[in-house]
């Protein structure tokens, strides 16, 4: 049948099923296997459709019903698939792929830690050859979170082997789409020299609630720089069209998961809902309305509850009124959906339970819950292996085989674009060549510096001259050492450099993961303010602060000598910016509030609205100005 591989891939076996031949238009597929018919199929851009119609009407239930899901798992150490007894043979989590392929029928997958890019495209074309073995030979789409950023947000899945870059609040900080799209084609090519062929990303959520856990993986809180900066980055990882050199985007979280009642979000039970004090519902729609027309693959619904915007307060994935009247028919978006992840059943922690994100419909069964997703338009369920449920609603009369074509069709359309069934291995041996290039490490290491933001510069002191003593809190004295006279004692020092993060506060669960996610005030607390202020009077001071969340800084702004914000910067990035080797370029993505009373007075779904901001929105000097 003319939906498998090339010929450079193939066993003699499928050879014998199916040829990918040359022909005067290109390529074209020739099946060899279905009634005794031979059928030619040219240009294989040209002829989706028509594969997409031939293999869904081969394939059974089960196998549609699989393919509805899409799982984490893990990557062996080897690069092996087989299930190891040892458990440190694996790296991260999820489950094992075997079985999941066997016996689940499912070739949907992503893929969170990894023990680095040579084992894990080892894995990758294992996992392919197990897969070509399946009936149908149904290649396997490998997705994965954001490998790219240099930071500490809580889902960015950075590996040292991929280049490493400024968080995305860093390329809002800079608004250059150009950089924007340098920065997805590099990571396009690095993805795709492991077999990565979905980005779980970009994020484009509004950072219009400042306590919000995931601001670091937005562009900000303005939708305009959101809008412009998504096209660059779907671009880059996509091309014009959706192709076999793409990486498909899943963009989310439609339609916008910045404004959370108190920032809470909605991962857990603790979470307060998805909020519009200021009727703002439409401005988290612009940057959405940006990545549909720039064509993005697939679109990811957020958890939360639009509160009081829709007939039901249901969370997205599971809200008609979202994901049909407004994405599938205003919008006329008719490519992939997928929920986030963990929707329909409880994950186990050893003695935890995180209940699953069904938030609304916590009273439905997981089979009725798996219906009311796809009644409300989704097509895929993220971090699931259920399928299932699918058979008994089939089973049962609440779900029909059309529905189900429906969404299989539009994952089949995906593969078939990605040049999957054509060719679905990656070349191990370009793995030196890809990763650890020059040019790219560069690139990276620029990008965190340039980001960086000036919000203090007193006496023009910034960059520094010379060779001055300094005393460093928080940064590696052996790096430092490059660049200056490292000493032990600030009373010591010409100068004190001291790298902070924006506080938090770990919400009181005996979920790790959900005490992980940085939660509450962003201002820091009496004994570790104070502690910080003491350096601050000792000697001149430049702060350097993450700003993963606005931090609310008011004493230590006054008191430092100079003021730095970083979106994701190494010690390396930091030095070459205070020492002159590189100039901070950023402007403010989201203001910096003056106090936490301004926090909590100010509306969760409006932008850069708190009341006398310390530093507004788009602010940021240079070192041109004195």
């Amino acid at each position: 049948m003319h939906t498998k591989k090339s010929e450079a891939s193939l066993t003699e076996n499928v050879m014998q099923k199916s040829k990918l031949i040359q022909t005067e238009n290109g390529f074209a597929y020739r099946d060899l296997n279905k009634n005794g018919k031979l059928d030619i199929y040219e240009d294989p851009r040209q002829s989706i459709a028509a594969r997409v119609e031939d293999l869904l009407s081969q394939m059974t239930l089960e196998e549609k019903a699989g393919m509805l899901f899409i799982d984490g798992v893990r990557v062996n150490l080897d690069g092996s698939i087989d299930e190891k007894s040892d458990d440190q043979a694996f790296t991260g989590f999820g489950g094992t792929v075997k079985s999941k392929v066997i016996d689940l029928k499912m070739n949907h997958f992503n893929v969170w830690q990894i023990p680095g890019a040579k084992p894990l495209a080892t894995w990758y074309n294992n996992v392919q050859q197990l897969a070509e073995q399946s009936r149908l030979g149904i290649p396997v789409t490998l997705a994965s979170d954001p490998r790219n950023h240099l930071g500490k947000n809580v889902v960015s899945m950075a590996v040292e082997d991929f280049s490493q870059w400024c968080e995305t609040t860093g390329f809002g900080a800079l608004d250059d789409p150009e950089l924007v799209r340098q920065f997805a084609e590099i990571a396009r090519e690095e993805y795709l020299a492991v077999g990565i062929r979905v980005a779980l990303h970009p994020q484009i959520d509004l950072a219009t609630e400042p306590r919000w856990p995931r601001i670091s993986g937005t562009f900000g809180e303005d939708a305009a720089v959101s809008a412009r900066l998504v096209k660059a980055y779907i671009e880059g990882f996509q091309g014009s069209e959706l192709g076999p050199h793409s990486v498909a985007c899943m963009t989310k979280h439609f339609p916008g998961g910045g404004p959370q009642k108190e920032g809470l979000d909605p991962h857990f039970e603790f979470q307060q809902g998805q909020i519009y004090p200021g009727d703002n519902f439409e401005y988290h729609l612009i940057p959405f309305e940006a990545a549909i027309e720039a064509k993005t693959a697939s679109i990811m619904p957020y958890y939360g509850i639009p509160t009081g915007q829709t007939d039901e307060d249901v969370a997205m994935s599971y809200n008609k009124t979202i994901i049909t009247t407004l994405l599938r028919e205003k919008y006329g978006y008719d490519d992939v959906v997928c929920t986030d992840w963990g929707l329909i059943t409880d994950l186990h922690m050893g003695e935890v339970v995180w209940p699953a994100r069904a938030w609304g419909v916590e009273h439905l069964s997981a089979a009725d819950r798996v219906l009311k997703v796809l009644d409300a338009g989704a097509d895929q369920f993220g971090g699931e292996s259920c399928p299932e449920h699918v058979l008994e609603l089939v089973a049962s009369g609440k779900l029909t085989k059309e529905r189900i074509d429906q969404s299989v069709r539009r994952l089949l359309k995906q593969k078939f674009a990605l040049g999957l069934f054509d060719n679905p291995f990656v070349d191990e041996g370009r793995i030196p060549e890809v990763f650890g290039s020059p040019k790219s490490v560069a690139a990276g290491l620029a990008s965190q510096s340039r980001a960086m933001t000036l919000l203090k510069n007193s006496d023009g002191v910034l960059p520094l001259q010379g060779q001055p003593k300094i005393f460093v809190k928080n940064l590696d004295t052996a790096v430092t050492a490059q660049y200056a006279q490292v000493v032990d004692s600030p009373e010591d020092a010409d100068f004190a450099i001291l790298r902070l993060d924006t506080p938090w506060v770990p919400v009181e669960t005996k979920n790790q993961f959900a005490a992980s996610f940085h939660h509450g005030d962003l201002d820091f607390k009496e004994e570790a303010k104070a502690e910080i202020l003491a350096l601050l009077e000792k000697v001149p001071t430049i702060v350097v602060i993450y700003l993963d969340r606005p931090a609310v800084i008011p004493e230590i702004s006054a008191a430092a000598y100079a003021l730095l914000a970083d979106f994701g910067a190494s010690d390396t990035a930091v030095l070459d910016v205070i020492l002159g080797r590189a100039k901070p370029e950023g402007k403010l993505p989201f203001e910096l509030p003056s106090s936490m009373e301004a926090v909590r007075s100010q509306k969760a779904d409006v932008p850069y609205d708190s009341e006398a901001p310390l530093y507004p929105f788009g602010f940021g000097l240079t070192y041109d100005q004195q």
